[in-house]
């Protein structure tokens, strides 16, 4: 039986961000794109990920009104912004007692850089969130689990997920080549331009393709659909001995596939801390197979 994983809360979140769009089209227009709108809402699987529906609603604005917002100088503000504390953070790193955890930490909160799950960024928040590691905390036990499985393999897959947030999993990904050099890794980005997700352009502009093999996963997904992602990327996850997977997008696209996969993300909107029971921007340290 396949896991639901469409929410109520995510078909509501949909109607609130995309019905009301493009309100200075001409009325049939809007009313064509409305209708279209519900369509795919009405008849997404409950099976398939809240990722995989705004797809094809983002398919559908391209279509009917070019390209669904440019963020592609969000993006490079947000990785020079990040780049630019890159030194700071190693720092802070190379001081800590106990340097992969605080690594860890670094790259779960880079993961509020996010415009998808939320209308914008604080960058003012940011920055106190990245002066204060201590507002995120995940499950020690399951770090532990983490770094014992990082002992004993030999394939590591990184999937990535924002832009500017993949600076600090540079640095989380260069603190695990400094205490597991033996490990083989691969970071994947998204195939294609989708929101503010990191892709192969970004990995170039903040370095992460100096440090480790990169490779998209062939999707416009806002997250990893296994079965829409490229073969190579598949046949990159499935020989992974280990999986560090960042944000929401990634979760609910592969919660529950079995894998040895950690995800590491902020609850960032109100499914989610419902979800979990928290409150939001409470850090999560998930592993798929132990995971309830």
């Amino acid at each position: 039986m396949k896991k639901i994983k469409l929410h109520p809360e995510c078909i509501s979140c949909f109607l609130d961000k995309h019905l009301g769009k493009y309100s200075d089209a001409p009325e049939e227009k809007r009313i064509v794109y409305m209708q279209s709108v519900l369509k795919i809402l009405s008849e997404a699987p409950m099976y398939e990920s809240a990722p995989e529906v705004i797809a094809k609603i983002e398919k559908l604005q391209c279509d009917m009104f070019g390209r669904n917002g440019d963020y592609d100088n969000i993006k490079r503000h947000f990785n020079s912004l990040m780049l630019k504390r890159e030194a700071d953070i190693e720092r802070m790193i190379s001081t800590s007692d106990a340097p992969l955890e605080s690594a860890a930490k670094y790259s779960m909160l880079g993961n509020y850089i996010d415009f998808g799950a939320m209308d914008s960024v604080d960058e003012e928040k940011l920055s106190r969130m990245l002066a204060d590691t201590s507002m995120a905390s995940f499950d020690k036990k399951e770090f532990a689990n983490l770094c014992r499985d990082l002992e004993k393999g030999k394939r590591l897959v990184f999937l990535t997920d924002n832009c500017g947030e993949i600076v600090t999993d540079k640095i989380f990904i260069k603190t695990i080549k400094s205490v597991y050099s033996h490990l083989d890794i691969t970071a994947i980005v998204r195939g294609m331009p989708v929101l503010n997700d990191a892709t192969l352009d970004d990995a170039v502009q903040v370095g992460l393709d100096r440090e480790v093999k990169v490779i998209g996963n062939g999707s416009n997904v806002a997250g990893t659909a296994l079965s829409k992602i490229s073969p190579e990327a598949l046949d990159v996850i499935n020989n992974a001995d280990v999986i560090i997977s960042k944000g929401q997008g990634n979760f609910e696209t592969l919660g529950g596939c079995g894998k040895n996969i950690y995800y590491l993300f902020l609850c960032k909107c109100h499914m989610f801390a419902k979800r979990f029971g928290v409150p939001r921007l409470t850090g999560m340290l998930i592993n798929d197979i132990r995971m309830k």
